[in-house]
């Protein structure tokens, strides 16, 4: 593997009288400063099975690249008494997987899901080591710092993100006495392979150069990728086009395709179109002459054709899109949207908050995190609450923090809540018209003062962070039942968009297509899927009272049922989508010309679904929601509805 990485590796014929290397040495003595001791017991304050989903969601596209390669590289350590870790960017293990017995074992040092093995928590290991120093990191036997942990002998690589940003640690973990030194280069390789599939994912749609100076890498992991605009503009790149290049990514931000490669993107495109090889040729800046392939919009641009005439594909999205705008990106055709979009972004940084409202699933957290991300706040945090999905007596805590000992089940040294987590970032409450009354008036004080009261804490804590929120609930209604608080809503609502509902955006098509997409980068290896008349007929015509969440599931089923050809047609629905009530295009524009009535109709064809998806599954709620791509307390707050209906 060509990168920069420092290896801080050592055997135990290394330790001499108690000396350590100087890596090593320098990582015990944080350690020491973080307050622990060789013989401290370890901090064994495993998260609950609720905390561990809220953050396996904020990873998900991290578990989704990831998970893969570790199965594939657990089938090359099998049976050598070790185990396969993968963990956020602060050391919390997301996952694991390796032989039985030795899982068993590491369970007793608490090296599993939900476990947090920072340095301050665990001491040095190498897991929280390599965060530390931003580097591969293998630490054996002794040279843990504390005892019960030295019976393992750990290798772990950082995972960076397309630009640049640690995102987790792959480690591979294993009985000291049975360490292999090709581990590491195994981790290390398995790494790679992650971040390359997370940067072609990341910049699907955009220009990609795959290269290297020899034809034969090409398509492995040792090639160079970078993603540029199609105008040429420099977005990122791998960790071997960095080497190739000889130049770190914060070098490489201040070019463009013309003086990477001597070439304007129209003339590389132009080349590539008419050369019948494999690949072309290319000049790096440094003289070095290159292989290469160029892609766009996920296919090999020599190999791009049309779909059959028997097909319809839906129209693709503009690839001229600039990607560094998030909020770009969401602007797909909907004259609606585009108009929430250009509000949003005549407040973005000027300390005006935000209230986002719409049904449930209309990308309401999709919205947000693009605000966030073309914000001046976008290198800092973006934590999100959902205040629906948090038991009631614990959000408190979740949101403001608490120090140890405030409660009974409290975490040892406590824990901070999700405004201090979000400081110098964004905080997104989603679903702010399920949060608890009196709990309001402690979120009022935050906005009003910008300071945080933790929980058992008799100090405040200044915090600075951007607020925006989100509810499908209407907020006046609440005020007028006394379930909101007036004062909150006015703070809040700065800049008041609604998202429209799925079955009223024009640029249904093209959603679709952003959104097969990504699928066929999860779930079909980059398979190009269509989608056939008839069902995008049916589509059209639909209810969709799940919204984006029910579309994403429906296509995500589609194409795990698709032919060879990638069509999805009728027979790769589920059988209950079929049963579904579908939307009379001209009844309903009749219906729209009354706002009152619009409302009614709406409440009349959800009511209906779910009341018919409960029928279905005997009213086992759980079920239905899953069928319906809604939440649990989506169909609790329907079910009054529903019932008034049926009687």
């Amino acid at each position: 593997m060509q990168d920069d990485i420092r290896e801080t590796a050592a055997s135990q014929d290394e330790r001499e009288n108690g000396w350590l290397i100087p890596s090593i040495r320098q990582a015990h003595e944080r350690s020491e400063t973080f307050g622990l001791n060789a013989s401290t017991r370890p901090d064994y304050d495993v998260l609950t099975e609720g905390e561990l989903l809220l953050k396996l969601e904020q990873n998900r596209v991290l578990c989704a690249h990831a998970t893969p390669v570790m199965e594939t590289l657990r089938d090359q350590i099998v049976n050598t008494q070790s185990m396969i870790v993968l963990t956020d960017a602060q050391g919390l293990i997301l996952h694991s997987t390796g032989d039985d017995d030795f899982l068993a074992r590491a369970e007793k040092v608490a090296l599993r899901a939900g476990a947090n093995w920072a340095e301050e928590r665990q001491g040095t290991n190498a897991i929280g080591t390599a965060i530390a120093e931003r580097t591969a990191t293998v630490v054996h036997g002794d040279q843990h710092y504390l005892a019960a942990n030295r019976f393992l002998t750990c290798s772990s690589v950082p995972i960076l993100d397309p630009y640049g940003d640690l995102i987790g640690v792959l480690d591979v973990t294993g009985d000291h006495r049975s360490y292999h030194r090709h581990t590491m280069a195994l981790a290390r390789m398995s790494v790679q392979m992650i971040e390359n599939h997370l940067f072609s994912s990341a910049f699907q749609g955009m220009l990609q150069i795959a290269f290297h100076g020899r034809h034969e890498f090409l398509g492995t992991l040792m090639e160079g990728i970078m993603a540029f605009t199609c105008d040429g503009r420099f977005l990122s790149a791998n960790r071997s086009a960095q080497f190739q290049f000889g130049l770190p990514l914060s070098a490489l931000r201040a070019h463009t395709l013309s003086s990477l490669f001597g070439l304007t993107s129209a003339q590389l495109i132009d080349r590539s179109r008419s050369c019948r090889a494999p690949h072309i040729t290319l000049d790096l800046n440094n003289g070095t002459v290159v292989c290469a392939r160029v892609r766009l919009n996920r296919a090999p641009i020599a190999e791009m054709t049309s779909a059959p005439a028997t097909v319809r594909s839906a129209p693709r999205v503009s690839a001229a899109i600039d990607a560094s705008s998030k909020l770009a990106a969401l602007d797909t055709g909907d004259p609606k949207v585009a108009a929430v979009i250009g509000k949003v972004r005549k407040v973005i940084g000027k300390g005006i908050p935000i209230l986002i409202t719409g049904e449930t699933g209309t990308g309401k957290e999709l919205l947000a995190q693009a605000i966030h991300g073309d914000s001046p706040r976008r290198a800092g945090p973006f934590v999100a609450v959902n205040c629906a999905s948090i038991p009631e007596n614990l959000i408190e805590s979740e949101l403001f923090g608490y120090e140890e000992g405030a409660f009974t089940g409290a975490r040892r040294k406590g824990a901070a809540g999700k405004l201090l987590q979000a400081n110098g970032g964004t905080l997104f409450l989603d679903e702010i018209g399920d949060m608890p009354y009196p709990l309001q008036v402690r979120l009022l004080r935050v906005l009003q003062e910008r300071v945080v009261d933790p929980l058992g804490s008799s100090k405040s804590i200044p915090v600075d962070v951007a607020i925006i929120c989100a509810t499908h609930r209407n907020l006046r209604e609440m005020i007028e039942q006394n379930r909101f608080r007036e004062d909150l809503y006015y703070r809040l609502n700065g800049l008041v968009v609604k998202l429209p509902p799925l079955r009223e955006r024009t640029d249904l098509a093209a959603v679709i297509t952003k959104m097969l997409h990504a699928v066929s980068v999860d779930e079909t290896c980059g398979m190009r899927l269509s989608i056939d008349d008839e069902v995008m007929a049916l589509f059209e015509r639909y209810a969709w009272p799940g919204n984006f969440r029910q579309l994403c599931n429906l296509l995500r089923t589609a194409a795990a049922m698709v032919d060879d050809d990638g069509c999805i047609r009728r027979e790769h629905l589920p059988d209950d989508f079929f049963d579904e009530p579908r939307i009379d295009a001209q009844n309903l524009s009749e219906a729209c010309a009354s706002s009152a009535l619009a409302s009614g109709r709406l409440q009349e064809v959800t009511a209906s679904v779910i009341a018919a998806a409960l029928a279905r599954h005997r009213g086992n709620v759980s079920a239905a929601a899953r069928a319906l791509g809604v939440s649990r307390n989506t169909i609790y707050r329907k079910m009054p509805v529903c019932s008034s209906m049926e009687q």
